[in-house]
């Protein structure tokens, strides 16, 4: 009986960010002689289509190097996306990460002037394979600095595609729908042109979830939500951790703190304490 065939070497590929939020693949591919493929599948489409699927030509760039380039004006929709290589015809392999440089990434700063912001992150799944995160906001309100205040929190933020103007605010939403009796709460922003602040205090909360978005224009205008998108971190929730202040409320004593969910959009968590 012939042995069964060893599994095939997986397929490495090296990924580097350009500051116009454009990325390129480097596959190892030695030995391939005729067309390539790299291929994004979005992951969980209930009903997969065209626009879950992106190809992108692989073309000789080095010896036993493959490159294939994913520009910025190339349409990616907000998700997750899985990562394969076709080689001369083959079946689709899955990439694992290579070398990744994404250090322009944290120095990138968009115009806004596309009226969105586009945000690809490559990163290393679970099962050590290759996947990007890709986000897709418009307009994008990002929160650039959080500052920890006696009994509540400062955010410092900054708008894409779109201007801050008179009347301009924030909304707390409380995730479970009552918050308690206030499911939404309004807080005043100091704004000038494409940067604003506002201060949430936590003895109001109740426990629970809650979900922070801005109102650029203010009442009837749009509601954007809060993220933090703009570096290299696909994923901030175990990376960026914040300390929970102690208040008393009038629901009781409770811990309250931002954190980031797992789409990077900004949220606080309030825990009642015993009293």
């Amino acid at each position: 009986m012939t042995p069964p065939a060893p599994p095939a070497a997986p397929l490495r590929a090296d990924c580097v960010g350009d500051s116009a939020g454009g990325l390129t693949f480097d596959v190892a591919a030695r030995g391939n002689a005729g067309a390539a493929l790299l291929i994004l599948r979005r992951r969980g489409a209930d009903a997969p289509d065209a626009s879950d699927t992106v190809s992108l030509p692989l073309a000789p760039a080095a010896e036993g190097r493959l490159r294939a380039a994913l520009p910025s004006s190339v349409s990616l929709p907000e998700g997750r996306w899985d990562a394969y290589a076709r080689l001369s015809g083959g079946e689709p392999r899955r990439l694992v990460p290579g070398v990744t440089d994404l250090r322009s990434l944290a120095e990138r700063t968009p115009s806004g002037l596309l009226g969105h912001v586009a945000v690809r992150i490559p990163y290393a799944t679970r099962q050590g394979n290759l996947t990007v995160r890709s986000w897709l906001r418009a307009p994008h309100a990002e929160a650039v600095d959080l500052r920890l205040e006696s009994g509540g929190l400062t955010v410092r933020g900054r708008v894409y595609g779109t201007q801050l103007v008179p009347g301009a605010d924030a909304e707390l939403r409380a995730r479970s729908g009552d918050g308690g009796g206030g499911g939404v709460r309004r807080l005043d922003v100091a704004a000038e042109r494409t940067e604003f602040a506002f201060t949430v205090p936590y003895d109001g909360l109740a426990p629970g979830d809650w979900d922070l978005w801005l109102r650029p224009a203010g009442d009837p205008g749009p509601v954007v939500r809060l993220a933090r998108l703009l570096d290299d971190v696909a994923d901030k929730n175990p990376v960026l951790t914040f300390p929970r202040t102690r208040v008393r409320t009038p629901h009781g004593p409770v811990a309250a703190g931002p954190y980031y969910t797992r789409d990077n959009d900004l949220s606080l968590a309030v825990t009642p304490l015993d009293a």
